[in-house]
């Protein structure tokens, strides 16, 4: 009886030793597993992630050249996501803000006024083309015409204002106490044979007022969003060597980032140029 009770135990003693060697082959399995998928994970940390670059612009001509610029900065690597914005603020206070990466609606002399005005911290990383400003009809079919007394509409803005009155002054109508002032307003005009009144118009509005005005000083890119093509609807129009480059912007500290070059690459390359060229037909002049 003893000898039974002996082997008994034994063989329990053996049964147990034999479960507890099964668990700890289990555990070592899991822990196998648990490896193979910290693998996997550090192998999909590596995978490299597309960078997004975001842009802020005008609707036209600005926002429909970046458009042609995102299948070519893909090839690069990069989403190009363009946000487009109606006015002359909210897309340099996105960019100050950290809102926006970059934007792309205006010229340098605009940039350094926001700048001043403002205490921004914006700087200009490329100069991409010119929209000629231009003159058009409104009431008074040509500038022959024009009544003593006519109402034109000329930008809000300050340096806009300005560069709408040197195209004035540059078809005799007004004269200004310094050509070179690019912030000249209507208090600025020393000489104006017609008595002409100036309205001081939101820029963007300046098209759809045009009815109401005898003429109006229309930035390219309203006017092209309005169906007005400044190289066949103007009665006159800015010369070929105009200063006001539209520009690529960055938050200062920000002109080397990767992804900002390579958008600087592609806006310079020989497509976008042929794009523009093609696009509008004149009514917007590559600058690079």
């Amino acid at each position: 009886m003893m000898k039974k009770k002996l082997l008994a135990l034994l063989l329990g003693l053996t049964l147990c030793l034999s479960l507890a060697a099964c668990g700890g082959s289990d555990e070592g399995a899991a822990d196998d597993t648990a490896g193979e998928e910290g693998v996997t994970a550090e192998e999909g940390g590596e995978t490299a992630e597309t960078v997004t670059l975001t842009v802020a612009a005008s609707p036209t001509p600005h926002a429909v050249i970046l458009e042609a610029c995102i299948p070519l900065m893909e090839e690069k690597g990069y989403e190009l996501v363009v946000n487009q914005y109606d006015d002359y603020v909210v897309p340099n206070t996105a960019v100050e803000d950290g809102d926006e990466d970059a934007n792309y609606f205006q010229h340098i002399p605009y940039l350094d006024e926001f700048n001043e005005t403002r205490g921004t911290h914006l700087v200009n990383v490329a100069g991409v083309h010119i929209e000629p400003m231009a003159i058009y009809a409104g009431k008074t079919a040509s500038l022959e015409e024009l009544p003593d007394g006519a109402v034109i509409g000329v930008p809000n803005d300050a340096t806009n204002e300005g560069r709408a009155l040197l195209l004035l002054e540059a078809q005799g109508l007004i004269t200004l106490d310094d050509s070179s002032n690019l912030t000249a307003t209507p208090i600025n005009i020393v000489d104006n044979p017609k008595n002409l009144q100036f309205e001081e118009i939101e820029a963007k509005t300046l098209p759809s007022s045009l009815p109401d005005l005898d003429l109006a000083v229309i930035n390219s890119n309203y006017a092209l969003g309005a169906g007005l093509n400044p190289t066949t609807d103007a009665l006159a129009i800015e010369s070929a060597d105009s200063p006001y480059v539209n520009v690529l912007v960055v938050k200062e500290g920000n002109e080397d980032n990767a992804a900002v070059q390579a958008l600087v690459e592609v806006l310079h390359s020989d497509t976008i140029r042929d794009f523009i060229n093609e696009e509008f037909d004149g009514a917007v002049v590559p600058a690079f």
